[in-house]
């Protein structure tokens, strides 16, 4: 995914109201950004951080940019959860992602079970139905990615509903992106949110299938890069 154009940098200032942030430019301007993560962004939010902004491209948006990267630990680190999604369809697309491979049609959004919608649901002649549900990463801890960062009754639901699609015969996919390059794995936060962490293992014992890959990130785009390994828990 390239950005349509550059991205600004710029400095951290504050993040406030989960969906607010004030960042200074390299001139010395104060901006406000949109923060497309609901999330804690744990260890992601120290003033005087480097920051990267998109600026928006729809005339008279309330907000004129939006953060899209943070740079964390050293490395540049992509805080938009608007962004997985797309990713992985990018990806899907282009083959790059062998498990999911091989499907004629991708589609989004697509309602199923009770009151819920998938991200991107995978459909080919002779072969069942694929649900795929994308989740955004960027929690970092003792060198490795962890999700989540914060207690997340959503991506519980989201757990029980791909387990009833496997358990119906239907193919279904957690599929973790990591928008950092500076982790060799990813495990559960189990700390921070044991019942998810216990949902995931029941998922997977369903037949839930779980999926992991992190990105390269630049200042012109982010791409989904190579698969890390799910440490699971005992």
């Amino acid at each position: 995914m390239e950005f349509p154009e550059p991205l600004l940098r710029a400095t951290l200032v504050e993040r406030y109201k989960r969906f607010l942030s004030d960042h200074r430019l390299a001139d010395g301007a104060a901006v406000t950004a949109h923060c497309a993560n609901p999330g804690a962004m744990l260890g992601l939010t120290a003033p005087g951080a480097e920051t990267w902004l998109s600026p928006a491209r729809k005339p008279g948006r309330k907000l004129p940019y939006s953060w899209e990267m943070v740079r964390a630990d050293g490395h540049l680190v992509g805080i938009n959860t608007h962004h997985p999604n797309g990713l992985a369809a990018e990806a899907i697309e282009a083959g790059r992602i062998e498990a999911l491979a091989g499907y004629a049609r991708i589609r989004r959004e697509v309602p199923y079970g009770e009151r819920s919608r998938i991200d991107l649901l995978l459909e080919g002649e002779g072969r069942r139905p694929c649900y795929v549900e994308v989740k955004n990463v960027h929690f970092r801890r003792n060198g490795r990615a962890e999700f989540p960062d914060s207690v997340t009754a959503r991506g519980t639901k989201h757990l029980h509903a791909l387990s009833a699609v496997a358990e119906a015969g239907g193919r279904a996919v957690m599929l973790y992106v990591v928008q950092r390059e500076d982790c060799a794995s990813l495990g559960l936060a189990a700390d921070i949110d044991p019942t998810y962490a216990e949902a995931f293992a029941a998922a997977c014992r369903r037949g839930v299938e779980a999926l992991c890959y992190r990105c390269r990130l630049s200042p012109e785009g982010i791409w989904l890069d190579r698969a890390l390994p799910i440490e699971r828990q005992p």
